[in-house]
């Protein structure tokens, strides 16, 4: 960059150190403001040569505060270089607040209304760049006039386009739709391709939100896109790239018509020309070697695509799509290969294109096997997911499984949940279906998910044709020197209920499976085990003659005095039920699982969980009738009337419930029903009453997350939590504050019989039962909102310090408001919505004495910390806050609108909510009332 002035010049860029270009810097910037400060005025050559200093200085990372007042002089200069040099100070360095906007939004008017073209161009530009609310507000409603004036020039009118399209962007309330909306469609047919373009990015963005309004573009940009693709490149020169004729335009306006449904028939055989058109271009040698021409001429193509498989009508196309697409599976280009495969995952949901897709098979497991980029792998595998029926489903689940174990570990389970949903869909034979579970388990048990193996017990459960060849199965699979845990939980729930069925058999005799699963046992995690327990004791039902034996396990001291409560409390259980109870009672207690209830499969529902709502499966299931009836009953029911369940989510047996497994109750480490049961004390121990003062706690957790909800002598609980939607995290704390241990220490989270269907709480992380002196443990607790509620769960600590049983509850701050997600609203949207929510039983107000100094900064505190948004400037009182936004549930999304009206003078407050719920509107205003 040449020296920005003669002698004294700004030649930072030669300085030999920071501080010598700092002490360059300070020199000139005092000579500047000199020269702005002086007596002499300055013309317009150099107040321009000045500000660009400035502008430069800034640009090298120094701060700016003088000049702006010049630089919004120079916008009213009549020369195109000083006026230049003024809108590009501007863009950069005038603050949106700042108190010049008003000179310099009358500067921009005054340049509009020139009607000189180039002076248009750069007012158009400085609104674009700036894009602020208050720029939309000022011009929104002039920009429209200018693009579609008849007297304006065809660069004005592309900068227009862009700069609308640009406030469009920032500011959608305030560019107002009118007149002008039918009149800028026409732009589509524009002598200037520059000004279509431009058009064309406006009016996609606008359809996206006002479909209506625009529909007549349709047969417009058909008529448009026809005559690119049939001209020849030398028609349009100035448009071509590298032999293809304006391929930014072509993308544009096909993905503008993938806005609208196919067309009217007229327009649809013009619109099918054009895209038969582009899929023989496609087949035609290339003209040039070069990447741009490949590059210009796929993305048409692509796009191309994407319309036809928008459209999903026309089974010609659809078909010569998908050739196309397979002839890209080979490329060397790796790009190519992994939009091929992901296009053609959406084609195989079409019923039109899914025989199609299927001819491509072997070239797309080739592909897994010799690919080298992992996420065209990954397309692979998605793609041989989605093309997947009866006829091929052998195959597929064949070559995925002997892929699975070569595949990244990133991708193992999404796999292993594919190859679970295949072969449990398009199973004839159910015994091909339990090999292909059980060979999954072993080849990638640590990713077998408990969903997965939960749906082997339910679909055997449901299936007494398959209920003997998975107890012989899994029998002779456990009798591998090494199993994996997850096919030793099935086999001990199989063998538990069907094991009766090859009992007859010498080689796998009552004794011999029990020993079987017993030399597991020792090698196994505490849930396991306790699964394995209760296999026990139904051995004891179906097989009398190894009753002593199985007593004898459960009488040994490993299990009546295990450091394992849950553990502890079965084994005490079991043998005493054994024991005591006659032959009859016995087996009604024990009696076999009953058929679980029909309900989604719960493997289904993680794989849409794990890749988002638009995944193959759903649109497999929304667009094409290909699918057979999910086989078996999908669902466990949530508990058993047996009483070998217990209420331990992570080894229960009988309640292997819905998913998430866990529901709201005891961790792995706790006693079942809120009950723990300590064998060598006289008396079992009940949860205590709220400690005191923790309800002063709980409310203070209403408008905060993280802080400490207890602490006494003992023991501390802190609490960090983060909530989004409708799920919630919360990190527990707790931290011995003694210098001794505390031995036993086991948490447990109770929800009422009435909180309990609305809030799923589980614990992911046991915490060890020895706390040593001085030292914190964490637990981690997932939180989903089911449906709104009004109770709080309660959080029970129970341990022994110093030999004295220590027994403390507190409420966990898990409140109907940390389910808000704020939303922002204008005046005109709130009070709209405001009268909407006008009947008496979606409105609650409370009217009461404040009981904390009413200070205005923390009441705007406390209301964004309760979760809504605080709205400015929408009450007319400015003293009034505000606030919206929508609590998130699993079943539904409620909106709500909250207005809290001080009154200084009697120190009281009147707040008012409004909801499409009469209990929320009235829990609400309970908590936050509490507040103030």
């Amino acid at each position: 960059m040449q020296p920005l002035s003669a002698g004294s010049g700004l030649e930072a860029g030669v300085c030999k150190s920071k501080e010598a270009e700092i002490k360059r810097i300070n020199k000139e910037l005092a000579n500047i403001r000199s020269k702005f400060k002086g007596d002499k005025a300055l013309d317009g050559y150099s107040k321009k040569k000045y500000v660009c200093k400035l502008l430069f200085i800034f640009l090298l990372g120094h701060d700016i505060d003088f000049g702006h007042m010049e630089a919004v002089n120079l916008l009213s200069s009549n020369r195109y270089t000083e006026k230049q040099i003024g809108y590009l100070f501007i863009s950069v360095l005038v603050n949106s607040n700042s108190e010049l906007i008003r000179l310099i939004n009358n500067a921009i008017k005054n340049d509009l209304a020139s009607r000189n073209p180039t002076f248009m161009g750069l007012a158009l530009h400085c609104i674009a760049s700036v894009g602020s609310r208050e720029m939309a507000e000022a011009f929104a409603g002039e920009i429209p006039k200018v693009l579609v004036a008849g007297d304006t020039m065809d660069s004005v009118k592309q900068s227009a386009a862009l700069c609308l399209l640009r406030l469009y962007r920032t500011s959608p309330d305030l560019v107002p739709m009118g007149d002008w909306t039918s009149r800028v469609v026409h732009l589509l047919n524009d002598q200037h391709l520059g000004v279509v373009t431009a058009a064309t990015s406006l009016i996609t963005t606008l359809a996206q939100k006002n479909p209506e309004e625009f529909k007549t573009s349709v047969s417009l940009a058909v008529s448009r896109l026809s005559r690119i693709v049939t001209s020849a490149s030398t028609d349009l020169q100035d448009y071509t790239y590298y032999f293809v004729p304006a391929p930014w335009l072509s993308v544009k306006l096909l993905r503008l018509l993938q806005c609208y449904p196919p067309p009217d028939p007229a327009v649809r055989g013009r619109l099918t020309e054009c895209l038969e058109t582009i899929l023989n271009k496609a087949q035609e040698p290339p003209k040039s070697k070069k990447v741009q021409h490949s590059n210009a001429k796929n993305a048409v193509l692509f796009e191309a695509i994407s319309l036809i498989i928008h459209h999903d009508s026309e089974p010609n196309l659809l078909v010569r799509a998908c050739n196309q697409l397979g002839q890209f599976l080979q490329h060397r280009e790796t790009n190519l290969r992994y939009l091929a495969l992901e296009s053609m995952c959406t084609l195989a949901s079409s019923e039109f294109s899914h025989e199609a897709v299927k001819t491509h098979i072997e070239t797309v497991i080739n592909a897994l096997k010799t690919e080298r980029d992992v996420s065209v792998r990954q397309r692979a595998v998605d793609l041989l997911y989605a093309m997947c029926d009866r006829s091929n489903a052998p195959q597929i689940v064949a070559e995925m499984l002997s892929y699975l174990e070569t595949a990244d570990y990133s991708i193992r389970e999404e796999i292993v949940l594919k190859v679970a949903i295949l072969a449990e869909k398009y199973a004839v034979d159910y015994t091909w279906y339990v090999d292909t579970i059980l060979n999954l388990i072993r080849i990638a048990g640590d990713y077998v998910s408990e969903e997965v193996w939960y749906r082997v017990i339910q679909i055997v459960i449901n299936r007494d044709d398959v209920q003997g060849y998975a107890a012989k199965t899994v029998f002779e699979a456990l009798q591998a020197p090494a199993c994996h845990e997850n096919l030793v939980k099935v086999g001990g729930y199989i063998l538990g209920e069907f094991g009766n069925l090859i009992a007859g058999d010498p080689r796998s005799s009552p004794l011999i499976q029990f020993n079987l699963l017993h030399s597991k046992f020792h090698l196994c995690s505490v849930p396991t085990r306790a699964l394995l327990l209760s296999t026990y004791i139904k051995f004891v039902n179906l097989f009398p003659e190894v009753k002593p034996t199985i007593q004898d396990v459960l009488r040994s001291d490993s299990q009546l005095r295990n450091a394992d409560v849950e553990l502890q409390q079965r084994a005490v259980e079991y043998l005493r039920l054994s024991t005591v109870a006659s032959t009859d009672i016995l087996a009604t207690v024990l009696e076999e699982m009953p058929p679980f209830p029909e309900r989604e499969s719960s493997i289904l529902a993680k794989l849409k969980k794990k890749k988002g709502p638009s995944t193959v499966t759903d649109l497999e299931d929304t667009k094409r009738e290909r699918s057979v009836d999910v086989n078996g009953g999908p669902e466990p029911a949530p508990a058993s009337t047996s009483a070998m369940s217990t209420p331990s989510p992570s080894a229960d047996l009988l309640g292997l419930g819905a998913a998430p497994p866990a529901p709201a109750g005891p961790p792995p480490s706790s006693g079942g029903g809120g009950l723990l049961v300590d064998v060598f004390s006289d008396s079992a121990s009940v949860v205590a009453p709220l400690a005191p003062g923790s309800e002063d706690n709980f409310a203070r957790f209403v408008c905060k997350n993280n802080g400490v909800l207890f602490e006494n002598q003992l023991l501390q609980i802190g609490l960090k939590s983060e909530f989004r939607q409708n799920l919630g995290r919360m990190f527990i704390f707790y931290g011995n504050k003694t210098s001794t241990q505390f031995l036993n220490f086991t948490p447990t989270l109770i929800c009422s019989d009435e909180l309990q269907p609305n809030i799923l709480g589980f614990i992911t992380k046991p915490v060890d039962p020895t706390v040593e002196g001085g030292a914190q443990v964490q637990q981690v607790v997932n939180i989903e909102c089911v449906s709104d509620f009004t109770e709080a769960p309660v959080l029970n600590i129970q341990f022994r310090y110093g030999g004295t049983f220590q027994n403390v509850s507190v409420q966990l701050p898990i409140t109907l408001n940390k389910f808000f997600q704020p939303t922002e609203m204008a005046s005109q949207d709130f009070f709209q919505r405001w009268k909407q929510l006008s009947n008496p039983q979606q409105e609650v107000q409370n009217i009461f004495k404040a009981k904390h100094p009413m200070d205005t900064e923390v009441t705007k505190a406390k209301i964004i910390g309760f979760g809504s948004a605080l709205l400015e400037e929408v009450d007319p009182n400015p003293a009034n806050f505000v606030g919206a936004g929508i609590i998130h549930t699993k079943t539904t999304q409620i909106g709500c609108l909250l207005r809290l009206e001080p009154n200084l003078q009697a120190q009281m407050y009147r707040l008012t909510l409004r909801t499409s719920k009469e209990a929320v509107s009235q829990r609400l205003c309970e908590l936050l009332s509490a507040q103030f």
